[in-house]
């Protein structure tokens, strides 16, 4: 705990969940969450049609589980929920047989780089705020313009999420 991380969690088998904004925002509201409990620190992010890219520090457990874990559980239930809720076919994709869960939306063993100097963390921040501008996703023309990400914040100083934190300021 205390050292950065630049972590990446993929959605299972590589799909798509995360292309509505109601999916993007179960994601927001646990970052937010952890972040305003003191449980984490986000310093950068985006979220893809099918993974996310966080640029954190873990600060403390969340009750017995670690935050990592707190947030990959949350946010499987409320995908789960809505899920059921638009009475999505796509639900039976999540599906496995596993006798503590009937569903897993994250694959398991998320990557996670430790940010030992200014320099990778930097270029890893970058990486994040340009993965829309891909030419394989191709979600946004510059960073700046992709919403769920902390591009705005870092090229224009528009804090549009609360959890977040200056990198900056770490090195």
């Amino acid at each position: 705990m205390g050292e950065i991380f630049f972590w990446t969690a993929t959605i299972n088998n590589w799909q798509h969940l995360l292309l509505k904004d109601n999916y993007k925002n179960v994601i927001i509201n646990s970052l937010t969450y952890l972040s305003d409990s003191g449980k984490i620190d986000v310093f950068g992010f985006v979220i893809m049609p099918n993974h996310i890219h966080l640029i954190w520090r873990i600060n403390k457990m969340n009750g017995k589980e670690t935050s990592q874990g707190s947030f990959l559980k949350y946010t499987a239930h409320e995908f789960k929920k809505i899920l059921k809720t638009d009475m999505d076919k796509s639900l039976a994709s999540y599906a496995v047989n596993a006798h503590n869960k009937g569903y897993e939306f994250w694959k398991r063993d998320s990557l996670a780089v430790n940010l030992f100097s200014k320099e990778i963390a930097y270029q890893k921040l970058d990486y994040t705020h340009y993965n829309p501008c891909t030419e394989y996703w191709q979600l946004a023309k510059e960073p700046c313009d992709y919403l769920f990400s902390s591009a705005k914040y870092y090229e224009m100083g528009v804090k549009n999420f609360t959890f977040l934190k200056d990198l900056r300021e770490e090195f």
